[in-house]
């Protein structure tokens, strides 16, 4: 082992290396990347600025923007500049500072979705008591829990990942630090890890999706009980866009994490990595804007207000 070199910086294989192809994918995902922020900082702006969303359900909806935009420029811009450069490489404490701000906003909007869920389930089950359950002392602990509960599974597994050695080739099969990647080039003994990696993030996953599967069950008993058919399609019109949500965000982080390291296969999982890390927080404004009556009538205020003034 005395003879074996220390890895000092990674390079990513990514897609292709065909110059051709680099282009129409600094293309593509430029485009995504612009309309993901255009998106996700339009709903920031429309949640402070309208007055009507100026409520606990709303606000959980502006602070999931925010981290699907954070989400997206911690992966996004490096990629883009990768496509324009022929070297692609990345410093060990670039790697992880990338991977630590990955988990973090990754593991965030997880918890966020469950406390969106809780939110409708009082909102819709009990709404005289709505403003009173849902004060500003307790929404605010609940996105300040997600981002604690997001720092310290990032804390974990940075920590985990960044304490083994890679000393063989310092090419990663990815876009991005992503951990499945760096255990694949780690010439360490990685069976801790890949533990660690499968029950932090299955006890994760098991522990939000029981909270948004039995908070929707007290919602749907909830919508059982009405005799109005606008209050039913207020409801379905709100938690339809959150449920669309969280199936697509869940659905490719189980199959992202949770399951034997035998399955892994690196190309498939850079495809399923893009698509969480850079195509869900490009859809989550369109899902909740294009389901939602109040952030259209906001939205359509807006535009009306901003084209009157340039008149």
């Amino acid at each position: 082992m005395k003879n074996v070199t220390e890895v000092t910086l990674f390079v990513f294989k990514g897609f292709t290396e065909s110059p051709e192809l680099q282009i129409v994918f600094l293309l593509l995902f430029l485009t995504i990347y612009l309309f993901t922020l255009l998106g996700n900082l339009g709903l920031i702006v429309l949640v402070i600025g309208d007055s009507h969303l100026h409520n606990p359900m709303y606000y959980f909806l502006g602070v999931l923007s925010s981290v699907d935009a954070c989400y997206s420029s911690v992966i996004t811009p490096n990629m883009l500049a990768d496509f324009m450069s022929k070297k692609k490489d990345i410093s060990i404490s670039g790697c992880a500072a990338q991977l630590f701000l990955a988990v973090t906003f990754g593991t965030t909007e997880c918890f966020l979705l469950a406390a969106m869920a809780y939110d409708r389930y009082v909102a819709i089950y009990n709404p005289l008591l709505y403003t009173v359950s849902m004060s500003p002392r307790v929404y605010m602990s609940l996105i300040i829990t997600s981002y604690i509960g997001g720092f310290a599974h990032a804390t974990v597994h940075t920590v985990a990942t960044f304490r083994m050695s890679f000393c063989g080739s310092n090419e990663i099969r990815h876009i991005f630090c992503d951990i499945p990647a760096l255990l694949a080039i780690s010439c360490s003994d990685t069976h801790i890890n890949q533990l660690l990696l499968f029950y932090c993030a299955g006890s994760i996953e098991l522990i939000t999706i029981l909270i948004v599967l039995i908070s929707y069950g007290f919602i749907l008993a909830a919508i059982l009980k009405m005799h109005s058919a606008e209050g039913k399609r207020k409801v379905f019109s709100t938690c339809g866009s959150h449920l669309t949500a969280v199936s697509i965000f869940h659905g490719t982080v189980l199959f992202m994490y949770v399951r034997p390291s035998s399955n892994y296969a690196l190309e498939h999982d850079m495809i399923v990595s893009i698509f969480y890390a850079i195509m869900i927080p490009m859809l989550n404004p369109l899902i909740y804007s294009l389901r939602n009556k109040d952030v259209k009538q906001a939205m359509q205020k807006l535009l009306r207000k901003y084209f009157f003034t340039l008149k």
